[in-house]
């Protein structure tokens, strides 16, 4: 398998804190046969900044590691940067780099709480400039889960998503777990990676998540993720599923 959003890089932002924990996260991403990990260190947060070439130096150390450590796992540059207006200048300038540096895709973090009213133009600019952005965990977002018609729209337009592995299987609460069924139901998600931080509370789950897909959609769903990953290293066009509206159930007035 192959992860493409994972905090593995140590030192750099809230994933590993050192480079022995690190180590750790690859060797149970290994156990759950992961053989590839795009490290994607947050950017531009507001609390981190991690830019393109301290991100490749960082991944050139702890390859050297991984190898000195005979730990069968390639780590891949990559970046979580958060959504703000100037990305596409930051993209040219190499500030922000795209997934495994060369594929054009390209992951970002939205905040929690809404969709920046500018999300939709900066999308479309990025795709004209010749990027495929991806737009990390949708099923976290609040705004999204209130209004998934907004999520639907920048799908139908051409945007990408990625869940995550641990809110599939019920990690972070019913009400995420139940969205991310939503978004797949919906054809509205195209990779599923770990986001982990650590190998305890925030952990890869990749192989229950793989189960999990194959028990409720079939091994099909659970070989288009795998194989758009692949994709996605090699920078080919990914298969995408014609999106649908996720119909939300609105609630009853009580009149006494």
């Amino acid at each position: 398998m192959i992860d493409i959003h994972c905090h593995i890089l140590p030192s750099v932002d809230d994933g590993s804190k050192t480079l022995a924990e690190s180590m750790a996260m690859a060797k149970e991403a290994s156990k759950q046969g992961i053989t590839k990990i795009v490290a994607t260190p947050h950017h531009n947060n507001g609390y981190y900044e991690n830019d393109g070439p301290d991100i490749m130096e960082a991944v050139h150390q702890l390859n050297a590691q991984l190898k000195s450590e005979k730990i069968p796992v390639d780590v891949l540059p990559g970046q979580e940067p958060r959504i703000n207006g100037d990305m596409l200048r930051d993209l040219e300038s190499g500030h922000v780099m795209a997934l495994n540096q060369t594929s054009g895709y390209v992951l970002i973090e939205c905040p929690t709480s809404h969709i920046p009213q500018y999300t939709t133009q900066l999308l479309f600019d990025m795709q004209i400039a010749g990027y495929k952005p991806i737009i990390a965990h949708p099923e976290h977002n609040e705004e999204l889960r209130v209004n998934p018609d907004k999520l639907y729209r920048l799908v139908k337009n051409g945007a990408l998503t990625q869940i995550t592995a641990g809110n599939l299987i019920g990690k972070a609460g019913k009400k995420i777990q139940r969205f991310a069924n939503q978004i797949i139901a919906a054809n509205l998600t195209h990779f599923m990676a770990s986001d982990a931080h650590n190998v305890k509370k925030r952990g890869f789950y990749m192989q229950e998540a793989m189960n999990y897909l194959k028990k409720h959609y079939g091994n099909s769903t659970a070989y288009y993720f795998t194989e758009n990953s692949e994709r996605l290293l090699l920078g080919q066009t990914i298969n995408r599923d014609a999106p649908e509206r996720i119909h939300v159930k609105k609630k009853r007035l009580l009149f006494r």
